[in-house]
């Protein structure tokens, strides 16, 4: 019987520890949890560090596939990210005959599959300082760290630093970035 008790209550610690660990993978963002088991649009919506992010995912259409199984790895604009764009570049591409434009820009931001910070400073490792990441749009980023820090440049040469890695989803996972990367204007 003791032997029982010993086992209930060994079962209930791994558990505890179960929930503690799912618990301690939700990070803030925006002031607002992101919870490991919503997916990326479900938590983006309360980031008051993304609003423009996510009106901009609305505007293109693109909720649904964000919402989609994935998974995706996501390097999410915060709203200063936006406001670092020449003056009038958000609501220009906000408007519905600029949708192509808009959609091209926002799926320059996302890989298919979840890539972590660990993989991504794997991979750069193992490219002698640099890594290429091929976007959902076509076009490729190169990944690179700057003082233990991944950094995202884009074909003209516009660099990005990842502020807050490994925000994960039920679907992918979000790095946050600090600036918005823009695909090349074939």
């Amino acid at each position: 019987m003791k032997s029982l008790r010993t086992l209930t209550l060994m079962a209930s610690c791994v558990g505890f520890m179960t929930i503690t660990t799912g618990f301690s993978q939700t990070k803030m963002v925006g002031g607002a949890p992101m919870y490991p088991s919503k997916d990326i649009v479900s938590n983006a919506v309360n980031s008051k560090d993304h609003t423009t992010l996510v009106a901009a995912v609305k505007a293109a259409g693109l909720v649904e596939i964000l919402q989609s199984e994935g998974p995706f790895t996501v390097f999410a604009p915060t709203n200063s990210a936006f406001e670092k764009l020449p003056e009038g570049t958000v609501a220009t591409l906000l408007k519905p005959e600029n949708k192509s434009k808009l959609q091209s820009v926002l799926t320059y931001h996302v890989v298919a599959g979840k890539y972590n910070a660990s993989d991504l400073m794997e991979w750069i490792k193992k490219g002698n300082g640099m890594t290429e990441l091929t976007t959902v749009n076509g076009d490729k980023l190169t990944a690179m760290m700057s003082e233990g820090t991944i950094m995202i440049k884009d074909g003209a040469g516009n660099v990005s630093t990842v502020t807050i890695a490994d925000v994960n989803q039920s679907n992918g996972v979000i790095h946050v970035v600090d600036t918005v990367v823009l695909p090349s204007t074939k």
